[in-house]
């Protein structure tokens, strides 16, 4: 018996009148995520697709493909490079001992295989805490299962220190998913980025977990800052002396969240998602020339305190999660502008935050993550300008 005629067997147990019928959720769940659902809209107005949503969150989740095999490379490198001199502890290390993998820094597979022991954990709680919300919100409601988490759960994981607790990645991801998309409708109907809504309560609730030197690399004893907190306390000039490069920026060997660091991986990300026209092009660029130029002023304007007004734009583009945030948090539909003009605008908006916080406030170097959220806030309002603008202009046009 063939996978169809297995599903179309049981489908009548959970449909209405069936044993199963409360559980109709599940089963389309599923059966949709392997099969594009039968079901199609025939009648105006509806806009019609040979592409359904579970197609469009599938394509956005391999484009994270290359940000995750770096990930866990990096991951590994940093922690691999760290036990040379500090030693090896914990459950994580008597695996890689017991199946012979070892520690050598110069060996890609070996740090692989250590970045994909703290990437699962992660992920896998991601999507047994967070699909637990799912299923009982789609059960209680009646409606199917939401294919967005498939998205949300991938790029929360990417947003996570290595050395993140398990039970702080739970609750971060039911409070994004609840909070940031549940309570307002579901998927399509939220207006912050649910991924992100779940990163910066742990930011605010767990401070010391989300920041600090000492949770990019997961080994006991050892200290590390970002090039972000060392731009912050000296000077991006200072990277040097700590032996980063721009190019060490770009590539995406240095501290950071799992798959933040590397700016190309997200690049050959946005690239996929561009072709298949699952991103606007206008949200980059806005976000790019946004942060360009307000960098580029601060530089012109400058300052005898803060080293931070030095920082050129091609730095702000390879530190900190602003790359990961461009490509995959900016250019998210739902929670975007709408409008082509107010696509540019609410770009641009990210762009100019983000350099303002990471500039302006000490505390708080990295600032994509504000930033998106305060555009996501702001996305209704500026679509609403941009309608009546338009309805204002045609209405003189015709007087």
């Amino acid at each position: 018996m063939g996978l169809r005629a297995f599903f179309d067997r049981i489908e009548l147990s959970f449909t209405k009148g069936g044993k199963w019928e409360r559980f109709f959720p599940l089963y389309e769940m599923v059966e949709s995520f392997v099969y594009t659902p039968k079901t199609v809209t025939t009648v105006a107005p509806h806009a019609r697709s040979h592409i359904d949503m579970k197609r469009i969150m599938t394509y956005v989740v391999i484009s994270t493909i290359p940000a995750i095999l770096f990930g866990l490379y990096n991951v590994g490198l940093q922690t691999n490079m760290a036990i040379e001199v500090y030693g090896a502890s914990g459950w994580r290390a008597w695996i890689i001992e017991a199946l012979g993998i070892g520690f050598n820094y110069n060996n890609p597979l070996a740090n692989m295989a250590h970045g994909l022991l703290y990437f699962l954990p992660i992920y896998i709680t991601t999507l047994i805490a967070g699909g637990i919300c799912e299923v009982i919100f789609a059960t209680v409601r009646g409606h199917e299962v939401n294919e967005g988490f498939l998205v949300t759960s991938m790029l929360y994981t990417l947003i996570m220190p290595p050395d993140v607790p398990l039970w702080q990645v739970a609750l971060g991801i039911m409070f994004g998913v609840v909070i940031g998309k549940e309570v307002f409708g579901g998927t399509g109907k939220n207006f912050l980025n649910p991924a992100l809504t779940g990163r910066a309560f742990l930011y605010f609730a767990y401070p010391a977990y989300m920041s600090g030197n000492t949770i990019w690399t997961p080994v006991d004893g050892f200290s590390g800052a970002t090039t972000l907190a060392v731009s912050a306390a000296e000077g991006h000039e200072a990277l040097g002396g700590y032996g980063v490069t721009w190019f060490d920026a770009f590539f995406g060997t240095i501290q950071g969240c799992i798959g933040e660091t590397s700016t190309l991986a997200c690049l050959i990300g946005l690239v996929f998602l561009l072709v298949t026209r699952i991103a606007n092009y206008r949200m980059v660029l806005g976000c790019l020339l946004g942060m360009a130029a307000f960098s580029t002023a601060l530089n012109v304007i400058g300052s005898d305190t803060n080293p931070m007004f030095s920082m050129p734009w091609y730095w702000h583009l390879v530190v900190g999660g602003y790359a990961f945030g461009l490509v995959f948090m900016v250019t998210e539909p739902v929670s975007g502008a709408h409008t082509n003009l107010g696509r540019w605008i609410y770009g641009a908006l990210i762009g100019f935050m983000v350099v303002l916080i990471r500039v302006v406030n000490p505390a708080f170097p990295e600032g994509m993550m504000l930033a998106i959220l305060f555009g996501n806030v702001f996305a209704p309002l500026i679509d609403h300008f941009v309608v009546q603008a338009n309805i204002r202009r045609r209405a003189r046009r015709h007087v």
